[in-house]
């Protein structure tokens, strides 16, 4: 009761001293109400794109609170029965979950399941990290980078990429115009301050980065830089992933190579691909090559997602049937790997779309 009190008055004393900006709580709550479907990844909706006045969400309530007073509303949250052993049910870090679901449901991606899962584990179990932890995934479009997106976010947070400590940003669909440019770095980065207020350990996604503003990059720079604090707050237990088609070519050519060199895809390692997609990087078109990012090596992984096989096609539509209650046969299984494009013309190799239609491939095959 006293705690509740306690509470009350800082309310109080803070609606005095405009901290909480109230008039904002109605406009607050109706993006919300129109970005709720769009903040899942195939969300079907349609914002006016070119008006200035759709943000990206940011935390009026919040963003007069120092790190001190947002603790106490967290204990005090915690007092009512709402945190667990963790410290925050939000949070689940499940790493045990994270291991076997990369293993079970990543299908042709062993160096993915091997640096993500180290990279994660890692950054956990090490809560004096220096720095927050940032991941940057590149291959083509359907090879799992979203899906491993979603895997993460699925075993770090009990609500997965709905959580509140999880953001999702696509760069065509939230910082669709150049001339907002501006705009959209203060909007960004206290979207970004206000969920770092709100939650001990935060997961930002950054759908087809490369697309990205370059100033919209260096915007966010800082938070992912080697500093104690910045204005008063902390980002060091932070996790950013860029997910990009950067590099998609030149890692399906090692592939290829490989293949061609009667080598198993199993035995292309990091010391392969790692310093190839750091200079693909830095030569492409877009924000990245020229954001500070790069030039201040603040990322600390570069994942490659390879290209996906005839065979690892096969597993994704079992997968997607799995997911329906069904149980296809061999025949039909092959019928819809063998609907799919495969590239390069002469060894049809790689499953140009990997497995990213293959949801809706198999709705044809269905009895």
């Amino acid at each position: 009761m006293f705690s509740l009190v306690i509470l009350l008055s800082f309310l109080a004393i803070s609606a005095d001293a405009d901290l909480f900006q109230f008039d904002s709580i109605s406009n607050v709550s109706s993006y919300y109400f129109n970005y709720i479907y769009c903040n899942i990844w195939e969300g079907d909706c349609q914002p006016h794109q070119d008006d200035a006045t759709q943000e990206v969400p940011t935390g009026d309530i919040w963003s007069g609170l120092s790190q001190y007073y947002t603790g106490m509303l967290t204990a005090w949250y915690c007092s009512l029965g709402q945190c667990c052993d963790s410290g925050d049910c939000r949070i689940t870090n499940n790493i045990t979950g994270l291991e076997k679901d990369l293993q079970m449901k990543l299908h042709g991606q062993h160096l993915v399941q091997s640096v993500v899962l180290k990279a994660i584990q890692g950054f956990i179990k090490n809560p004096e990290s220096n720095k927050p932890l940032t991941l940057s995934f590149h291959g083509w479009s359907g090879t799992g980078k979203n899906f491993v997106a979603r895997i993460v976010a699925d075993n770090l947070y009990r609500d997965g990429i709905k959580s509140e400590c999880v953001r999702l940003f696509i760069a065509p669909f939230h910082f669709p115009h150049a001339r907002l440019v501006d705009v959209y770095k203060g909007q960004l980065r206290e979207a970004i301050r206000d969920m770092v207020l709100r939650c001990s350990q935060t997961l930002f996604i950054f759908d087809e980065a490369e697309k990205l503003h370059p100033g919209l990059i260096d915007a966010i720079k800082p938070y992912m830089d080697h500093y104690d604090n910045v204005d008063g707050v902390s980002y060091r237990r932070a996790i950013f992933l860029f997910l990009s088609n950067i590099g998609g070519g030149a890692i399906s050519e090692v592939a290829l190579d490989f293949w061609h060199s009667g080598q198993n895809r199993e035995d292309i390692g990091m010391e392969d691909l790692e310093h190839l997609l750091h200079a693909e990087a830095m030569e492409a078109e877009g924000g990245f090559a020229q954001s500070e990012l790069m030039s201040g090596h603040l990322i600390d992984f570069f994942v490659p997602f390879l290209p996906l096989e005839y065979r690892h096609v096969k597993l994704c539509a079992r997968d997607a049937y799995a997911a329906r209650g069904l149980q296809p046969d061999e025949r039909t299984l092959d019928e819809v790997a063998k609907a799919m494009l495969y590239v390069p013309k002469e060894e049809k190799l790689f499953s140009a779309p990997g497995c990213k239609s293959i949801p809706q491939r198999i709705n044809f095959f269905l009895p």
